[in-house]
């Protein structure tokens, strides 16, 4: 089976040609609809023109059958056959031409996402927390887990080369007990149907199933997520059809491509933890420091599979299930909506939240929430069969449960003169009892 990278559907683009223009350049990208519609107008052209040569050759070939056929039907066949096959040839140049463009085509934000030109352009929404004041001077993360010996970059660097560390110690259990406190929320329908009515969100409380996904995927199931990003930061394995994952949806969301799945079986949702690597291209400065901004890092990502009319709600569920996991650490953020600029090709809406960090006085990125639609799933194939019989594109959401970066926040808001970190309350179960690493 052959996948195609991802992609708006051509009707609406027929329908809504200044929209899907206008929406591309908002993003940052330079298409041609004008020209896009040229070719498919020429593309549909020639396909009536193949279909119809092939329906009277078929009446030809039926009426041979009847016996000696005539001089004049044999050399209508032998003109038809020369003629369409020079017809399909048309046809296939000009159907490559027209995927090529339409593949470049990004998905149309939604009209609440703030126009810009850069996450600059980002607009706060919320905020939630206290921040926290010290009495003594503020250490950043990586300078409290370097002198317990809970990170090694010089090591990390001797081995595998900059941006890959070593995490050592309490860190690491401190780590753990972050994917596992995750996790039993997430596995926990009472819990999500608390967070579902606070909100108000129209959703069900169907827990979220743990998976081990792959940590590499063929290209050509890489593209139909939207997700590669060959310059900036995916790796690929050299001499081999595959690309590291760059965070654990990359692999989640094509495990249903080219399967019809029952409406009964929506939704499906997974949290899936794995390894993840990005070339990071480009980054510097405090972004280099400690574990902020890593090539191999991991992830515990949410994953979901739903109907076209609850996939909204359920990113705002998945926004309100990070907010929650934040609260539970007593972690001060803001939530931001993402702009045009920031939201990538693939999505029509996204949501960060940010950790505040006292060493440097602002928040940083912690988690990410993309709405996603129908956009990955025309080109992975992922359909629904609904009661009625009909069947439908399945809508995509991801959003991260935690990835390291709220370990950051942990040991900054909750450092202590003496250089030690106290433990969140919701994560003191997982690590003994202890209240101070």
């Amino acid at each position: 089976m052959r996948y195609t990278k991802t992609m708006l559907d051509i009707r609406f683009i027929r329908e809504n040609p200044d929209r899907v223009q206008e929406a591309a350049a908002q993003k940052g990208y330079q298409v041609d609809i004008e020209e896009l519609l040229r070719v498919d107008e020429s593309r549909r052209e020639l396909q009536q023109k193949a279909d119809e040569l092939r329906t009277r050759r078929n009446e030809i070939a039926t009426q041979m059958k009847g016996g000696k056929p005539s001089a004049e039907l044999v050399e209508e066949g032998k003109r038809l056959k020369v003629e369409l096959s020079e017809v399909e040839d048309r046809l296939h140049v000009v159907d490559e031409s027209f995927i090529t463009m339409l593949k470049a085509i990004p998905n149309v934000p939604l009209p609440e996402v703030p126009i810009g030109v850069s996450e600059a352009e980002n607009v706060e929404i919320r905020t939630w927390g206290e921040r926290p004041s010290f009495d003594f001077p503020i250490k950043n993360h990586a300078e409290i887990a370097e002198a317990k010996g809970w990170l090694d970059k010089e090591r990390g660097a001797k081995i595998a080369g900059a941006r890959f560390v070593y995490t050592m110690g309490d860190l690491v259990l401190l780590e753990m007990a972050l994917w596992r406190f995750a996790m039993d929320i997430l596995t926990n329908a009472d819990v999500l149907q608390s967070i579902i009515d606070e909100h108000g969100i129209k959703v069900s409380a169907r827990p979220f199933t743990p998976i081990l996904p792959p940590a590499v995927a063929k290209q050509e199931v890489f593209e139909a997520t939207g997700r590669l990003n060959r310059q900036e930061q995916t790796y690929k394995i050299e001499d081999e059809d595959l690309w590291l994952n760059a965070s654990a949806e990359h692999t989640i969301a094509p495990i249903y491509m080219d399967e019809i799945l029952d409406e009964s079986q929506l939704p499906i949702r997974y949290v899936g933890y794995t390894t993840a690597f990005r070339r990071e291209a480009g980054t510097y400065g405090k972004d280099a420091e400690g574990f902020f901004r890593l090539h191999q890092f991991n992830k515990l990502e949410m994953e979901c599979f739903t109907t076209a009319e609850t996939s909204y709600d359920e990113h705002l569920f998945l926004v309100a299930i990070q907010e929650y996991l934040m609260q539970q650490l007593n972690l001060p953020y803001h939530v931001l909506e993402k702009c045009t600029a920031d939201i990538g090709r693939p999505n029509a809406k996204g949501i960060d939240i940010e950790v505040w960090l006292p060493s440097q006085g602002v928040y940083r990125e912690t988690h990410t929430a993309d709405y996603i639609g129908d956009y990955q799933t025309r080109a992975m194939k992922t359909r629904v069969r609904r009661a009625d019989g009909r069947v439908e594109l399945v809508h995509t959401n991801d959003a991260t449960a935690f990835s390291q970066r709220p370990l950051i926040g942990i040991i900054e808001n909750n450092q202590t003169e003496s250089g030690d970190v106290t433990v969140p309350v919701v994560l003191r179960p997982y690590l003994g009892g202890r209240e101070v690493l």
